[in-house]
């Protein structure tokens, strides 16, 4: 039997006469690929931003991994094990690859930032950062100044950024924004890849790839979830393809 890693109950998030959130309940199962679909404004990235902690609910409860998280912090959140990889790529641009890795293996570890500058030689630190740079086929652009990359590897990177936390659970906002046909789908075989090691909730505007990864599907609309199911399920749901897919009931 599937075991719940996230559940989400009832949660909501008004702003002013707007309900971002409308009483929204869900679960991730631990090891799925659960993926949101909506709309522009259906509330994606506002129910990210509530399981991150960078905005709070109004009402609900979210448990993750057992334990209620609705008024942790953004860094309790993270230290229990949840990884956001941004909408918009937020890397140290004048950084190389290993050292973004490894100030993110370093935050986690809790060392000092003042000491970053040697955790490039701190095999501790190194040795992590490595094994994530080779699982995300970015090991060869160690050295590459970030600056220098291109767009589809700064997204690589930055989910590597998320994965070098080690994670219980990703969460990936549209992780395929403005990339290439040819860089998306060598994302879509990474996150193959990756959901046999992390539970991920992933929010993406490209059909093809949702439909191809993900186990379940939740679609919201204007904040509240109208249908959870399998890919299949989503495709043949009259409300669904009437409200979202574009297509008559």
């Amino acid at each position: 039997m599937s075991t719940d890693l996230l559940i989400i109950e009832n949660m909501v998030k008004r702003y002013g006469g707007l309900l971002a959130t409308d009483t929204l309940s869900l679960t991730v199962r631990q090891g799925e690929l659960h993926a949101i679909i909506g709309p522009n404004g259906a509330g994606k990235t506002t129910l990210i931003k509530q399981l991150t902690g960078e905005i709070q609910s109004d009402a609900g409860s979210v448990t993750f991994a057992g334990r209620q998280i609705r008024r942790m912090s953004e860094p309790a959140r993270s230290h229990l094990g949840l990884a956001r990889s941004f909408q918009i790529t937020s890397l140290f641009q004048n950084f190389s690859v290993l050292e973004n890795i490894t100030l993110a293996v370093q935050a986690h570890q809790g060392h000092s930032f003042r000491f970053w500058r040697p955790a490039n030689k701190t095999p501790s630190l190194v040795e992590p950062a490595l094994k994530t740079l080779r699982q995300m086929g970015l090991e060869n652009k160690k050295d590459t100044i970030v600056s220098a990359l291109s767009h589809g590897e700064q997204r690589q990177l930055e989910l590597a950024v998320a994965l070098a936390t080690n994670p219980k659970m990703l969460l990936l906002d549209e992780p395929m924004a403005g990339m290439s046909v040819e860089d998306s789908a060598n994302l879509v075989t990474i996150l193959k890849s990756l959901k046999e090691q992390y539970s991920i909730l992933l929010i993406e505007h490209d059909m093809d790839a949702v439909f191809s990864l993900a186990d379940r599907i939740t679609v919201l609309v204007y904040g509240k979830a109208i249908a959870t199911g399998t890919p299949e399920e989503i495709r043949q749901n009259p409300e669904v393809r009437q409200a979202y897919l574009g297509e008559d009931a």
